[in-house]
């Protein structure tokens, strides 16, 4: 049987998403530097364009909108990091009681492989001279991959609200201008997309700020389980310091880890600890983040799974948070173009009337 011209048209069509695709995840994966903070600061205005129209339309200059805006958040995010730092600086001062109680640790692992195994101490010093000797170049490496993430987040932190700033500002002249790039009968489409798209947004931010009251909750549930004093202190600062990906959580850990460790006199208690936050985290990352989020922003929890992981991949911990809006846009050009309905159809939560 000889192919017909549309089984032709439709095999180039094919093709020609794959190639597409492909050329956007390397552009994606190689332009991350500009890309990761141009789709923050790009968030951040659609969370805030709403507070500037309203302030502008008191009267407010433009530019003094705008700067008063990101203060707001700026002074969100320097309650977090004053939080942070809290909890390092209640660490350093257990750390003379948590250097005896490691000493006393570290004594009693040396008496027990003696008497159990006949290991005696002059074995259990070479042995740990020589791991030391080992991983000396993977503790450069380590270092030296830490003061480039640091440098990285520093620059971050410093282009991302100069970022938001000017699109905020520019916000007219870039709609205009995306206007221009679609025919002129689809300006109102657009607009359509461009407004669903604030909403979709906060929408997002409802379902992380679900997922933090989850994860709090279950951090707390988990500590107080073992006997750790003030379980809810430590949990729910445990879950508003997950917003700093990896960095968070273990700076958040360091405080109940030392607690429990001085106050009942065992190992056991701060392992737990640990297994605790390590049991929510790998819960609020494949099932509560995109169950909470996924239901508020009407797309299946296997699509926000995937994109996830795939956010992962690509972008790193940034990548895992942004991709999860970006899908939520993908949907609703989706919703609106014959072409990608099959598409809408896989990313929608089933529950659309027909």
């Amino acid at each position: 049987m000889t192919p017909t011209p549309s089984d032709f048209y439709r095999k180039t069509s094919t093709l020609e998403i794959f190639q597409y695709l492909f050329i956007a995840l390397v552009i994606l994966y190689f332009g991350r530097s500009l890309f990761i903070p141009l789709s923050f600061a790009l968030l951040i205005s659609f969370l805030l364009y709403p507070v500037c129209r309203w302030l502008e339309q008191k009267g407010m200059n433009k530019s003094i909108a705008i700067g008063l805006s990101l203060v707001s958040v700026l002074f969100i995010f320097i309650a977090i990091l004053y939080l942070l730092f809290a909890q390092i600086i209640e660490f350093s001062n257990e750390w003379e009681s948590l250097e005896v109680k490691f000493e006393e640790t570290l004594n009693q692992w040396s008496a027990f492989l003696t008497n159990q195994f006949g290991i005696n101490e002059e074995k259990q010093l070479n042995y740990i001279k020589n791991v030391l000797t080992n991983s000396g170049s993977q503790v450069f490496s380590l270092l030296k991959n830490t003061v480039y993430s640091f440098s990285e987040s520093l620059f971050y932190l410093l282009i991302i609200p100069i970022f938001s700033a000017l699109i905020l500002f520019y916000r007219q002249l870039l709609v205009q201008a995306l206007y221009h790039i679609f025919p002129l009968d689809k300006k109102e489409m657009i607009h359509e997309i461009i407004l669903e798209t604030i909403q979709e947004y906060y929408k997002f931010i409802k379902g992380m700020l679900a997922v933090y009251l989850i994860v709090g909750i279950l951090n707390s549930i988990g500590l107080a389980i073992i006997g750790v004093p003030y379980p809810f202190l430590f949990g729910f600062t445990a879950s508003i310091l997950t917003f700093i990906p990896y960095i968070g959580i273990m700076v958040s850990s360091l405080l109940p880890i030392t607690v429990a460790w001085i106050t009942f006199n065992s190992i056991w208690y701060p392992i737990g600890v640990i297994a605790v936050f390590s049991l929510v985290q790998v819960l609020e990352a494949y099932i509560i983040f995109p169950y909470a989020v996924g239901s508020r922003l009407k797309i299946n929890t296997l699509a926000i799974l995937i994109m996830v992981i795939a956010g992962g991949i690509l972008w790193g911990a940034a990548g895992m948070i942004l991709f999860i809006p970006f899908i939520s846009i993908l949907k609703l050009l989706a919703n609106r173009t014959e072409s990608l309905k099959p598409l809408s159809l896989l990313l929608s939560d089933g529950k659309s009337k027909k």
